[in-house]
């Protein structure tokens, strides 16, 4: 589970920003939103509020090329572009099998090098108290190297920068080294991240095409979804109705339009009043990215996996938003966690869902990118737990919020840019 990401010269972020899902213990409410495992207490969900184009997609973006260099795919991801610096920073904090670990790095675009890495594991005594244990250093910079592996020391200062250190040389060599590149590898393999804007209905796909436990349950996920489907499932091409297909109908999204998997979609079929369609063609934009969220959801909780989504409120009542945070807030979900980006206020609420340091807020001005949780907010400044956050958002008292100045659009529109009563002739 993830703990922590930080992030800095990266994106939209100019100075460092931490995004945290560290429960806060001392607040009782809503226990069963907290995953605590060996003394480490992390946030099960985490909701992401903002203004668009603030940079709530950018904190998306960097939990992608974290996952990226992770798993030594290509690094998506690019300097602040009113810098001068071409180095960005970026670093996660996670909780792998009861074990917390930590691991950051500094990637210089124009070089295209990395020039430097630090993976630590954190201790914790039965008194709270933390202990950083430093696995490995390289920074080129000031020349400093460290390493639990002793004999890979003299070597750190001539291996090359255009890759991490597990994977520039044979971990197998060194235990400490293969530990940690195992421990990095199955931690950002349990990484889904997805945009409900272009959300790919291949894993859907994938898992309905086989009978098993997974399938029933995104089937009856579906169908809870939709209360007018009796039945979701992947058929033979001969038990689907075609009219549609032949006259050239195709779906109004392209996201769910893909021309090398159309016929394997058409197979996906919802069931009404005993009539089999092709969800593809028939069913509405809100039901099909739930058909393709509902894959993501269930083998997420079931496999403990951790799921990124941006916009998640995109096409969806609120009510199944709400349905689908309470599943991952559910003291039935062990490890399985759930960060979102939303606009959404209806899930605003302190009351009934979300403890404070579950909602996030990205504000953006003249000056800079900020990040903060609502837990920030103290009781003197008048946000409690009973407090109606949804309120005192719309009226500003957070921050994060758009200002939009829509009627000199109107003006223009009508002609009067003297800025009088768009009345006057």
């Amino acid at each position: 589970m993830i703990i922590e990401v930080r992030a800095k010269n990266v994106f939209s972020f100019t100075e460092q920003i931490v995004l945290s899902m560290k429960a806060d213990m001392r607040n009782k409410k809503f226990a069963t939103n907290v995953h605590g495992e060996n003394n480490f207490h992390v946030l099960k969900s985490v909701g992401i509020y903002g203004p668009n184009n603030a940079g709530k997609t950018c904190l998306v973006k960097c939990i992608r090329a974290i996952r990226n260099v992770l798993l030594n795919k290509e690094i998506i991801a690019v300097p602040n572009i009113f810098t001068n610096n071409p180095v960005y920073e970026l670093g996660v904090t996670f909780l792998s099998e009861g074990r917390k670990f930590s691991y950051d790095f500094k990637y210089d675009a124009s070089k295209k090098e990395y020039s430097y890495e630090k993976f630590s594991q954190i201790l914790k005594d039965q008194y709270g108290n933390e202990k950083v244990e430093i696995w490995l250093l390289k920074d080129n910079e000031r020349q400093e190297y460290s390493c639990i592996d002793e004999e890979m020391l003299p070597m750190m200062s001539l291996v090359a920068q255009n890759n991490i250190m597990i994977y520039l040389i044979d971990t197998a060599k060194f235990e400490k080294l293969a530990e940690i590149k195992e421990i990095m590898l199955n931690f950002a393999s349990k990484i889904d991240i997805i945009n409900m804007n272009n959300i790919p209905m291949k894993k859907t796909v994938e898992l309905m095409k086989n009978e098993n436990g997974l399938q029933e349950k995104i089937v009856s996920f579906i169908k809870n979804a939709d209360l007018y489907m009796e039945n979701f499932e992947y058929v033979d091409m001969d038990n689907i109705k075609l009219d549609a297909v032949r006259s050239g109908e195709k779906p109004e999204e392209k996201v769910l339009d893909i021309p090398d998997k159309i016929m394997e979609q058409i197979r996906l079929v919802s069931t009404y009043k005993g009539v089999q369609v092709p969800s593809l063609l028939f069913d509405s934009t809100g039901t099909k990215k739930i058909a393709a969220l509902a894959s993501y959801i269930i083998e997420g909780i079931e496999q403990g996996r951790i799921l990124v989504v941006d916009e998640l409120d995109s096409s969806i009542h609120f009510k199944l938003i709400r349905a689908i945070v309470a599943m991952f807030n559910n003291e039935l979900n062990k490890e399985a966690q759930l960060i979102f980006t939303v606009h959404d206020i209806n899930l605003m609420d302190c009351k009934r869902m979300f403890r404070k340091e579950q909602i996030w807020f990205v504000h953006k001005d003249k000056e800079g990118v900020y990040v903060y949780s609502l837990a920030d907010f103290t009781a003197q400044e008048g946000i409690r737990d009973t407090t109606d956050i949804m309120e005192k958002y719309r009226r500003g008292a957070l921050g994060a919020l758009p200002e939009p100045d829509l009627i000199h659009s109107l003006l223009d529109l009508k002609g009067n840019k003297g800025g009088g009563s768009v009345d006057e002739e």
